[in-house]
Protein backbone atom coordinates (compact mmCIF):
# COMPACT_ATOMS: atom_id res chain seq x y z
CA UNK A 1 0.00 0.00 0.00
CA UNK A 2 1.41 3.38 -0.78
CA UNK A 3 1.77 6.27 1.69
CA UNK A 4 -0.28 9.50 1.30
CA UNK A 5 3.19 11.50 0.68
CA UNK A 6 3.73 8.52 -2.46
CA UNK A 7 3.52 10.14 -6.01
CA UNK A 8 2.73 7.59 -8.69
CA UNK A 9 4.53 9.07 -12.16
CA UNK A 10 2.95 7.31 -15.52
CA UNK A 11 5.49 6.13 -17.88
CA UNK A 12 5.69 9.74 -19.62
CA UNK A 13 8.49 11.27 -21.44
CA UNK A 14 10.22 14.12 -20.50
CA UNK A 15 11.76 15.05 -23.72
CA UNK A 16 14.90 14.29 -23.44
CA UNK A 17 15.24 12.86 -20.04
CA UNK A 18 18.43 12.36 -18.09
CA UNK A 19 18.55 9.04 -17.06
CA UNK A 20 21.23 7.95 -13.98
CA UNK A 21 22.00 3.64 -14.23
CA UNK A 22 24.32 2.01 -11.89
CA UNK A 23 26.64 -0.89 -13.05
CA UNK A 24 28.22 -3.45 -10.81
CA UNK A 25 29.94 -6.62 -11.19
CA UNK A 26 32.45 -8.71 -9.16
CA UNK A 27 32.63 -11.57 -11.43
CA UNK A 28 35.05 -10.48 -14.67
CA UNK A 29 33.76 -7.17 -13.15
CA UNK A 30 35.78 -4.81 -16.02
CA UNK A 31 35.03 -7.16 -18.94
CA UNK A 32 31.21 -7.05 -17.54
CA UNK A 33 31.22 -3.53 -17.11
CA UNK A 34 32.47 -2.60 -20.30
CA UNK A 35 30.14 -4.74 -22.44
CA UNK A 36 26.98 -3.04 -20.23
CA UNK A 37 28.38 0.34 -20.91
CA UNK A 38 28.72 -0.67 -25.10
CA UNK A 39 25.21 -1.78 -24.88
CA UNK A 40 23.70 1.20 -22.84
CA UNK A 41 25.70 3.23 -25.76
CA UNK A 42 24.85 0.91 -28.57
CA UNK A 43 21.02 1.72 -27.18
CA UNK A 44 20.71 5.26 -26.10
CA UNK A 45 23.66 7.40 -27.44
CA UNK A 46 26.76 8.91 -25.60
CA UNK A 47 27.64 8.40 -22.16
CA UNK A 48 28.75 10.26 -19.25
CA UNK A 49 30.46 7.59 -16.57
CA UNK A 50 31.86 8.09 -13.10
CA UNK A 51 35.02 6.65 -12.68
CA UNK A 52 35.10 2.74 -11.49
CA UNK A 53 35.17 2.07 -8.29
CA UNK A 54 35.99 -0.80 -5.89
CA UNK A 55 34.53 -1.94 -2.86
CA UNK A 56 34.22 -5.20 -0.71
CA UNK A 57 31.40 -7.28 -1.46
CA UNK A 58 28.19 -5.71 0.63
CA UNK A 59 25.57 -8.51 2.34
CA UNK A 60 27.89 -11.54 2.15
CA UNK A 61 31.14 -13.10 1.51
CA UNK A 62 32.51 -13.01 -1.94
CA UNK A 63 35.58 -11.09 -4.00
CA UNK A 64 35.25 -7.27 -4.24
CA UNK A 65 32.74 -5.52 -7.04
CA UNK A 66 33.60 -2.63 -9.41
CA UNK A 67 31.21 -0.14 -9.38
CA UNK A 68 30.12 2.76 -11.71
CA UNK A 69 27.17 5.14 -12.19
CA UNK A 70 26.04 5.72 -15.67
CA UNK A 71 24.39 8.92 -17.65
CA UNK A 72 22.56 9.05 -20.73
CA UNK A 73 19.87 11.32 -22.54
CA UNK A 74 16.70 9.46 -23.76
CA UNK A 75 13.20 10.18 -24.83
CA UNK A 76 12.78 6.10 -23.92
CA UNK A 77 10.14 5.52 -21.30
CA UNK A 78 11.36 3.71 -17.62
CA UNK A 79 9.59 0.57 -18.41
CA UNK A 80 11.71 0.34 -21.61
CA UNK A 81 15.06 1.14 -19.57
CA UNK A 82 14.28 -1.00 -17.06
CA UNK A 83 13.61 -3.88 -20.00
CA UNK A 84 16.64 -2.74 -21.94
CA UNK A 85 18.42 -3.52 -18.51
CA UNK A 86 16.80 -6.57 -18.15
CA UNK A 87 17.71 -7.82 -21.53
CA UNK A 88 21.58 -6.57 -20.98
CA UNK A 89 21.68 -8.94 -17.72
CA UNK A 90 20.18 -11.55 -20.14
CA UNK A 91 22.84 -11.03 -22.41
CA UNK A 92 25.93 -11.40 -19.77
CA UNK A 93 24.68 -14.74 -18.51
CA UNK A 94 22.90 -13.33 -15.16
CA UNK A 95 20.73 -15.93 -13.65
CA UNK A 96 17.16 -14.30 -12.98
CA UNK A 97 16.97 -15.78 -9.83
CA UNK A 98 19.62 -14.23 -8.55
CA UNK A 99 18.10 -12.05 -5.96
CA UNK A 100 19.44 -10.75 -2.37
CA UNK A 101 23.54 -10.36 -1.79
CA UNK A 102 25.33 -12.67 -4.21
CA UNK A 103 27.73 -12.74 -6.44
CA UNK A 104 26.79 -10.98 -10.00
CA UNK A 105 27.73 -10.89 -13.37
CA UNK A 106 26.27 -7.45 -14.20
CA UNK A 107 23.96 -5.75 -11.91
CA UNK A 108 22.59 -2.87 -13.35
CA UNK A 109 19.35 -0.73 -12.23
CA UNK A 110 17.65 2.71 -12.74
CA UNK A 111 18.69 5.21 -10.27
CA UNK A 112 16.91 8.29 -11.87
CA UNK A 113 14.43 8.90 -14.24
CA UNK A 114 14.57 13.17 -14.54
CA UNK A 115 13.36 14.57 -11.51
CA UNK A 116 10.43 11.63 -12.01
CA UNK A 117 9.20 9.87 -8.69
CA UNK A 118 7.52 6.61 -9.87
CA UNK A 119 6.17 3.75 -7.85
CA UNK A 120 4.47 1.16 -9.49
CA UNK A 121 4.53 -2.41 -8.57
CA UNK A 122 6.99 -3.15 -11.51
CA UNK A 123 9.66 -0.11 -10.87
CA UNK A 124 10.45 2.21 -8.26
CA UNK A 125 12.42 5.79 -9.04
CA UNK A 126 14.46 6.79 -7.36
CA UNK A 127 16.32 3.72 -6.53
CA UNK A 128 15.27 3.68 -2.48
CA UNK A 129 18.75 2.73 -1.89
CA UNK A 130 20.66 5.31 -3.23
CA UNK A 131 21.80 7.36 -0.65
CA UNK A 132 22.15 3.60 1.64
CA UNK A 133 25.32 2.12 -0.53
CA UNK A 134 28.96 4.44 -1.10
CA UNK A 135 29.06 2.02 -4.45
CA UNK A 136 26.53 3.56 -5.90
CA UNK A 137 26.16 7.64 -4.30
CA UNK A 138 29.80 8.06 -4.46
CA UNK A 139 29.55 7.64 -8.05
CA UNK A 140 26.38 9.55 -8.95
CA UNK A 141 27.77 12.51 -6.87
CA UNK A 142 30.75 12.50 -8.82
CA UNK A 143 28.82 12.82 -12.30
CA UNK A 144 26.13 14.84 -11.08
CA UNK A 145 26.81 16.38 -7.59
CA UNK A 146 24.31 19.05 -7.87
CA UNK A 147 21.20 17.27 -8.98
CA UNK A 148 18.35 17.19 -6.71
CA UNK A 149 17.37 14.16 -5.36
CA UNK A 150 13.64 13.86 -6.19
CA UNK A 151 12.07 12.70 -2.80
CA UNK A 152 14.62 14.32 -0.34
CA UNK A 153 15.18 17.46 -2.09
CA UNK A 154 19.08 16.87 -1.15
CA UNK A 155 22.24 17.43 -3.93
CA UNK A 156 24.19 14.59 -4.38
CA UNK A 157 27.05 15.92 -3.32
CA UNK A 158 24.86 16.94 -0.20
CA UNK A 159 23.72 13.15 0.55
CA UNK A 160 27.49 11.70 0.03
CA UNK A 161 28.98 14.38 2.47
CA UNK A 162 26.69 13.48 4.97
CA UNK A 163 27.59 10.02 3.85
CA UNK A 164 29.56 7.53 6.38
CA UNK A 165 32.63 6.65 4.07
CA UNK A 166 34.23 4.49 6.82
CA UNK A 167 31.31 2.19 6.70
CA UNK A 168 31.16 2.10 2.91
CA UNK A 169 35.09 2.53 1.87
CA UNK A 170 35.61 2.93 -1.63
CA UNK A 171 38.96 3.13 -4.11
CA UNK A 172 38.46 4.77 -7.01
CA UNK A 173 40.02 2.81 -9.90
CA UNK A 174 42.07 4.15 -13.63
CA UNK A 175 40.62 2.16 -15.53
CA UNK A 176 37.72 3.11 -18.70
CA UNK A 177 34.63 1.72 -18.83
CA UNK A 178 34.56 2.50 -22.24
Amino acid sequence: MKSANSRTAAAKVVNPCTVYVSAGSNIEPAKHLRMACAALADAYGPLTTSSVYRNQAVGFDGDDFLNMVISFNTDATPPSINDFLQQVHDRAGRPRNSAGFVSRIIDLDLLLYGDQIIDTDELRVPREDIDLYGFVLGPLAEIAPDLCHPANGHTMAELWDAFDRDQHPLTQLKISPL
